[in-house]
Parts: C-alpha cells; sequence; structure tokens
C-alpha cells in the first residue's frame, strides 16, 4: 500500500497541481513552498497567461524566467517583453499543455488549449519578418504606409471583418493607453489583429500597401505559412472546441473523435508543402502538431518541458519532507530581487 508521501508523488508525476497542493498541508509539515509551486504550476497547466509572472518567491529562479517567456507583458513598456517578444516558448508551453491534458484525458481543456493555439498562429508566422511576435509597441512603420487600408474603420473594399478592422486601428495607438486599455486590448482585441494580418498577406482580394514593407522575396513564404494558419483554425480539431463546454454545447469529445478530427485536419492541411509537414508523425499524442507549429513558424517549435520539470522539482521537494531533511532553498543569482 503506498504511504500518503507515495500519493502525492504519483499526484505530482501526474501533474494534478492542484490536488497535491490542497492536501500537501495536511501530509507534510512546513507545506508553504510545496503549496506555492503548486499554485505556480496550475497557473501554468491552466494557461492563465496573466499570473505567469507573478510573485512567486518559493520558485526555483529558472523556472519562473521560463514561465515569463511565455507571459504577455500587463503594460505597454513592461521589461522583458516574454510572449510578444517570441511566441515560440509559449507554443512549447501549448504543446506541452496539450500532451499533458491528452494523457490525462481532460480533452474540453485540451481542445481549448489547441484553439488558442490556432488563434496566434498567424502571429506565429509573422514573427520570422516582424523580428518579434507583434508587439504593439514595434509595429512596422509601413503597416500604416500611405495607401494602407489596414486599422481604417469602414473602408468596404478591404477583406477584414468590422471586428478586425476595430482591432487593427487599435493595435496602431494602444501603446499610448494606459495599462488597464492596454490589458483589455490584449484580452478582446490581439487575436483579432493576428487573423487581419494573416488575410492581409495571405488571402486578401483587393490589395494596398499595409504588406508593402515585407520583402517580395519574403513575402511569397510568409503567405503560405499564414494562409496554413488561416486554415488550421478552420479546421475540424478545432472546430470540436464547439462541441465541448468551453464552445457552444455540452458534449465531451472522446479521445477516438479528437484522432479522427486530426486525421481528417491532417488531409486538409497536406494540401499545401506547409501544412503537409502535420503528416509526418512526430511522436506527439497529435502527430505531426508540432512539425506543422515549426513549418509554420519557420523556426523549431517543440514541447516544452517546463510542466515536467515542475513536477521533477515537487518531487525532490516532497522527497526532502518524507526523509525530515530541510528544504531545499532556491538559489539566488546576483542582482536578483529582495
Amino acid at each position: 500500500m503506498e504511504s500518503a508521501h507515495d500519493l502525492l508523488v504519483s499526484l505530482a508525476r501526474r501533474y494534478a497541481f492542484g490536488d497535491l497542493g490542497a492536501l500537501a498541508s495536511g501530509i507534510v509539515g512546513d507545506a508553504d513552498e510545496i503549496e506555492a509551486v503548486c499554485e505556480f504550476g496550475q497557473r501554468l497547466l491552466s494557461l492563465d497567461a496573466e499570473d505567469f509572472a507573478a510573485e512567486a518567491r518559493a520558485v526555483p529562479n529558472d523556472l519562473r524566467r521560463r514561465a515569463r517567456a511565455c507571459t504577455m507583458p500587463q503594460t505597454p513598456r513592461e521589461q522583458p517583453r516574454g510572449a510578444l517578444e517570441s511566441l515560440r516558448p509559449a507554443y512549447g508551453l501549448l504543446l506541452e499543455t496539450i500532451a499533458v491534458r491528452w494523457h490525462r484525458r481532460e480533452l474540453s481543456s485540451m481542445v481549448a488549449a489547441v484553439h488558442i493555439a490556432s488563434e496566434y498562429l498567424p502571429l506565429l508566422a509573422f514573427e520570422s519578418v516582424l523580428g518579434n511576435a507583434g508587439d504593439p509597441v514595434r509595429w512596422p512603420p509601413g503597416l500604416s504606409a500611405p495607401g494602407s487600408r489596414f486599422g481604417v474603420i469602414g473602408d468596404r473594399a478591404c477583406d477584414h471583418t468590422k471586428p478586425e478592422q476595430s482591432a487593427a486601428s487599435r493595435t496602431l495607438r494602444v501603446a499610448g493607453e494606459p495599462a488597464e486599455g492596454w490589458r483589455a486590448y490584449l484580452d478582446r482585441q490581439h487575436s483579432q489583429v493576428s487573423g487581419a494580418l494573416a488575410t492581409c498577406v495571405a488571402t486578401c482580394r483587393n490589395p494596398c500597401t499595409a504588406m508593402d514593407w515585407v520583402e517580395p522575396g519574403r513575402r511569397e513564404d510568409l503567405s503560405a505559412r499564414a494562409r496554413v494558419a488561416l486554415t488550421f483554425a478552420d479546421t475540424p480539431l478545432v472546430r470540436l472546441r464547439h462541441a465541448a463546454p468551453v464552445g457552444h454545447g455540452f458534449g465531451v469529445p472522446s479521445p477516438e473523435e479528437v484522432l479522427d478530427a486530426w486525421q481528417r485536419s491532417q488531409t486538409i492541411l497536406s494540401k499545401t508543402e506547409v501544412g503537409a509537414e502535420a503528416a509526418i508523425d512526430d511522436g506527439f499524442p497529435l502527430p505531426g502538431l508540432p512539425r506543422l507549429f515549426a513549418a509554420i513558424a519557420a523556426a523549431p517549435v517543440l514541447p516544452s518541458t517546463l510542466l515536467e520539470d515542475i513536477t521533477v522539482h515537487l518531487v525532490k521537494l516532497l522527497r526532502s519532507r518524507e526523509a525530515g531533511d530541510p528544504p531545499p532553498r532556491p538559489a539566488r543569482t546576483a542582482g536578483q530581487e529582495r
């Protein structure tokens, strides 16, 4: 029979951070540090992006640093820029989260993570030409050059929807807004800008000058990758969201339904060279998904090990409590905040 400590270790290895945090104080002494690390892990697993960088002194510096790289800055001038600098760490975490949710058979949460990935996928494509991940503080001047319809509300020649026109207009001026307006924009409109940019470069029927800042030689490649990003957002896999509680229905997809939806999605995506990467089995629970994201990014995108490393740290803490050793403390580095 497992001991109480062994039960806690099993919970840690199942990424059950919430349950472990709730039970720890009744089993081990001085559980504050364990509870803090569990809260940190649960925020990451839940993709609670606003709180990734919240104060968590009990968490080792390396884990906190890697989490910050997945965080959207909460003010226009906050440094470092996190996921607005590069979306690749955030997509690594999304992939790890999708894998964890799959193995735990938490398929509604898994589909929700896939949906989030689909919304920002065009920005992952644009990162290669922008030099950042679509930071509104650093939009290229050419985006609003003479003759550009980007952000012009009510222009009927523009292929953007009304919400996309509104979001595009807002993104060109949000850098000068207070923190509250900045956060509201990120919450409600930044994903719309992602889709608007993809429309500009890949599917617009009446091109304007909005994309002229992209070198012609690179624009064709960007267009191909952005088009696949738009296609992914409309695949059977992403549409599963509307059959789950996180969407508009009450059903939860089964593992068989998820795999079937992904296989049908692979067929649709494989019509292009970029999308064909999704058909290559890379050992991921949804085979080919990391390769697809990497092809759209034109850069390596692999599942992170952030959640796994949090689990390893928790197991060490639990074993030290079981052995009666003093709890390990995060190492301080020169210049660390106190």
